[in-house]
């Protein structure tokens, strides 16, 4: 019987996934079967092995080479999404509570190769909402960034744009991308970026957020289509200010919902 394991097709004489298992697997071993998680109980019971089943034995804290990981990925994906996924590039414009988490997700999704752009540094307030650490402060958001998705997969490409985005240099700096997230602060830097990716860059599309500051209901944070090549995630509303600052929990829902719609998008569905 022909099985897929840990990537490969092979040949087995096995029946079942407990004797797969004592054969070419550890104890200690996380078992996928089929991109599920086998629990012990359910190994015990001797699952039967079917013709082109798909298992995985993953060491537990052991990184495997890249073919293997990307397998393994692969394997916790609905089938067929990885390769589009991996295949696919998207910017991210602005690192900070939005972009830096939206980055991160788009990294432990598989994203094959991610653009950062960002200006600044990581300093003490940003700890509240942003996705760094004290060992980052004072290093600039793009490194900083690069590292931490090293750390979780060293195969995606990411490459890195420290310099302030503006009208003038927007569709330089994005021409190579069909899907575009804006991450930034200020309304003003917002509404630049959307109305130079609009106008400069006709194969691209951009995913905004407006509107997630406070604590109000998340619920409230949505995903609407605004024009054929823009999205907006947030509440429309919510403004930080005097009172109502840039919490995470709200600002993590709206960059949940970012980078939820480039996948939509990677994967060929537009609406939302």
């Amino acid at each position: 019987m022909r099985i897929k394991l840990n990537g490969k097709t092979r040949e087995v004489r096995c029946g079942t996934l407990a004797e797969l298992k004592g054969e070419s697997g550890k104890d200690t071993d996380i078992v996928i079967l089929n991109g599920f998680a086998v629990s012990t109980e359910e190994l015990n019971n001797s699952r039967p092995l079917k013709e082109m089943d798909e298992v995985f034995f993953i060491h537990r804290g052991m990184l495997p080479e890249q073919e293997e990981l990307e397998a393994m990925m692969a394997a916790r994906h609905t089938p067929g999404v990885w390769k589009k996924v991996n295949n696919a590039s998207v910017a991210v414009a602005g690192l900070g509570g939005l972009g830096s988490h939206i980055a991160v997700m788009l990294a432990r999704t598989g994203v094959g190769r991610i653009l950062l752009a960002d200006f600044d540094v990581v300093e003490p307030s940003n700890l509240n909402r942003q996705n760094y650490q004290i060992f980052h402060l004072g290093k600039k958001k793009t490194e900083a960034l690069k590292e931490q998705i090293e750390q979780i997969n060293p195969f995606i490409r990411v490459e890195t744009v420290d310099r302030k985005v503006t009208e003038r240099n927007a569709a330089e700096i994005f021409a190579e991308y069909s899907i575009i997230c804006e991450a930034f602060d200020r309304p003003e830097a917002k509404a630049a970026l959307v109305n130079t990716v609009l106008t400069e860059l006709p194969d691209s599309v951009i995913v905004s957020a407006s509107g997630m500051a406070g604590y109000d209901s998340a619920n409230e944070i949505k995903t609407i289509r605004k024009m054929s090549r823009l999205y907006v995630c947030g509440d429309m509303e919510s403004e930080a200010e005097e009172g109502r600052g840039l919490m995470a929990p709200r600002v993590l829902v709206c960059a949940g919902h970012q980078a939820n719609m480039v996948l939509r998008l990677i994967l060929g569905i537009t609406e939302v």
